[in-house]
């Protein structure tokens, strides 16, 4: 075997040029369907983590400008929701809504514990369903509940990133009281919230935030999870008569489609979820086809060396070479430099997509309502990773061995005077 290595050496030594394009074929072809098929679950992770920091089941209301005039009222006009458009929520629509609540927001709130604070901060009035619909995953203590909202106490819940910017052990914040502006309230809770945010949301029950800063029960946003609505036609329907009613409300036409937005999340993740299939449908063909490529360029490269080296076979026949020894030289030549090569392409493929998760995937974007990642995880499986370069092995093996066993059958005579 030691002879036989020693042989391929000294072949690959003296045809430099021809084992380095067989080697950068293989080697560009599991490169690319690596990276590709990394740069593809890169962008499907970040959807799937977008998709996965709400409810599914759950909808977010917002006022909008109606776009029509209607009983003698302008369009254009700005529609702030309140109240009595969560009592229609509620009890309009209790077939298919449980829970509604409630959102409005204070902006560039200055949180302070004695010497230590965090400047334009958000301060959020919630109900208690927000936890389940967004998803708050709680560390310290306890979220917003009804007493909260009933007694309007001042309490407030804060995320990990603003706690530890307050207080060093920032877990003894619960129970403690900080500063949100000039009003005091107790930490009753500490969130994990997003590492990467900077502006993370301090909850405070809703009537609290709605009586200090005089909002009058006005709504920013109406949140609720729902039930029985399995199909698109059925989101689509519930929504055409969800606005109805709300429109009805504000004196805004019937079929006015700009006075109150809907963000239906179960209908987003229904197409979100069938444009990652598409998207990964098309990156596998597209990384196929290149690695076919890849096998098309070392069968042609195979079949070249094959031909040009048919006179030295003639001559080790003649010095009685056996054709299953030369079968064997070109099998293991094949091997060694497709395994080599397909190894190289992999890691090569691997540190690229490591790469794109150092640079790309630290990239945030605010979508308005939260940070967005658009790159997470990478990563293709050691399994696929494998699997593409036996593939492309096993290819560049039967490229060189079919045009071999032709060779190694060639009378010494005729192989002597093959040009």
């Amino acid at each position: 075997m030691i002879e036989l290595l020693k042989e391929i050496w000294t072949t690959v030594q003296r045809n430099k040029l021809r084992t380095s394009l067989t080697g950068f074929a293989v080697a560009w072809g599991i490169f690319m369907l690596i990276f590709l098929l990394g740069a593809g679950n890169g962008l499907i992770n970040a959807n799937m983590d977008q998709m996965n920091r709400f409810l599914t089941n759950s909808m977010m209301v917002f006022g909008g400008r109606t776009s029509k005039p209607y009983h003698g009222l302008k369009e254009g006009r700005r529609i702030t929701l309140d109240q009595k458009d969560m009592h229609t929520t509620e009890n309009s629509f209790s077939a298919n809504i449980d829970e509604v609540g409630g959102m409005v927001f204070q902006s560039g709130v200055t949180l302070t514990n004695g010497q230590n604070y965090m400047a334009a901060q958000t301060l959020a009035g919630v109900y208690p369903n927000s936890k389940e619909i967004n998803k708050h995953e709680m560390l310290y203590g306890r979220f917003i509940n009804d007493i909260d909202i009933r007694e309007r106490r001042k309490v407030i819940v804060i995320s990990k990133n603003q706690a530890k910017e307050l207080k060093r052990d920032y877990h003894n914040l619960v129970g403690k009281y900080i500063k949100a502006g000039n009003i005091a309230f107790q930490v009753v809770g500490i969130y994990k919230g997003n590492d990467n945010e900077q502006n993370s949301n301090a909850y405070c029950a809703f009537t609290t935030v709605s009586t200090i800063y005089g909002r009058g029960g006005k709504a920013d946003r109406i949140e609720f999870a729902f039930k029985g609505l399995e199909t698109e036609a059925e989101n689509k329907a519930f929504e055409a008569q969800y606005k109805r009613r709300l429109n009805a409300n504000h004196e805004v036409a019937p079929d006015d489609e700009n006075a109150v937005w809907l963000w239906n999340r179960y209908t987003q993740n229904m197409q979100m979820s069938m444009g990652i299939g598409i998207i990964q449908t098309a990156l596998w063909i597209v990384g196929l086809f290149t690695l076919l490529s890849g096998i098309v360029g070392v069968s042609n490269i195979m079949l070249i060396t094959v031909k040009e080296r048919t006179r030295e076979f003639g001559i080790r026949k003649a010095l009685g070479a056996t054709p299953w020894s030369i079968l064997r030289l070109i099998i293991v030549e094949s091997v060694i430099i497709t395994t080599i090569f397909g190894y190289i392409g992999m890691l090569c493929g691997v540190l690229a997509n490591e790469y794109m998760d150092a640079t790309i995937g630290q990239t945030q974007v605010d979508t308005g309502l939260f940070q967005a990642t658009m790159f997470l995880n990478p990563t293709v499986g050691l399994d696929v990773c494998f699997q593409a370069t036996m593939v492309m092995i096993i290819a560049g093996t039967l490229a060189g061995l079919i045009p071999a066993r032709k060779a190694a059958k060639v009378r010494p005579i005729e192989a002597l005077n093959a040009k």
